[in-house]
């Protein structure tokens, strides 16, 4: 492994840091957006369980916000049902964004380093383009294939570390992404539902 980052150049370094930082958020998202920490299976039974009991009292409400995102957006719009429906519901979409923007934490940080790793790949590529043109002055000569070797791995290694570190980094970008669409759906499903049952405009 050693042998391969000093065949890359020095450029290595940088795309080695990015492939660190890619594997800490990624392994962070996975353990943060498991649907059964954002969307508790058992949570919308507990709320109507406890809006048929009158137990939506303030100690509840903030137990039910502290729980799950889901539970946080849910509060907010428990916290402000009795000022009416429109009051309400821009609770819940005040608190929906809030979650979403939560849910959505690093992810820029990845997607950027999906974009910079081929152009760190590409950069340390010119780097060793100049240093195998430089076989060719004077000094060295043509005949010297060491360096011509060395320069060639320093082309190929670091393009291809670039490029194994900004695919994964994409498709777990938008992997991330599409699960964090697909949460909010959810999410704002139960929200409009749980406006419609406190507001007697469908049962449970």
């Amino acid at each position: 492994m050693l042998e391969i980052i000093k065949a890359g150049g020095w450029m290595m370094w940088p795309i080695i840091a990015c492939s660190i930082v890619a594997l800490a958020i990624i392994g962070e998202r996975f353990w943060t957006l498991r649907p059964s920490r954002i969307m508790p299976p058992e949570l919308a039974a507990h709320v109507w369980n406890l809006h048929r009991k009158g137990q939506l009292d303030s100690a509840n409400i903030r137990q039910l916000r502290l729980g799950s995102p889901l539970g946080a957006i849910l509060a907010a719009g428990l916290a402000n049902h009795r000022h009416g429906r429109e009051i309400m519901k821009e609770s819940l979409e005040q608190a929906g964004r809030a979650v979403v923007h939560e849910l959505g934490r690093y992810l820029t940080t990845l997607g950027t380093i999906a974009a910079i790793s081929p152009y760190l790949g590409l950069l340390g590529s010119v780097l060793g383009m100049i240093k195998v043109f430089s076989t060719f002055s004077a000094e060295q000569g043509i005949g010297n294939p060491a360096h011509l070797a060395g320069g060639i791995s320093e082309i190929l290694v670091a393009t291809a570390s670039g490029l194994a570190i900004a695919i994964p980094s994409l498709m777990f970008h938008r992997y991330f992404n599409a699960r964090i669409e697909d949460f909010t759906v959810r999410m704002e499903e139960e929200a409009v539902r749980l406006v419609e049952i406190l507001h007697g405009e469908r049962e449970d």
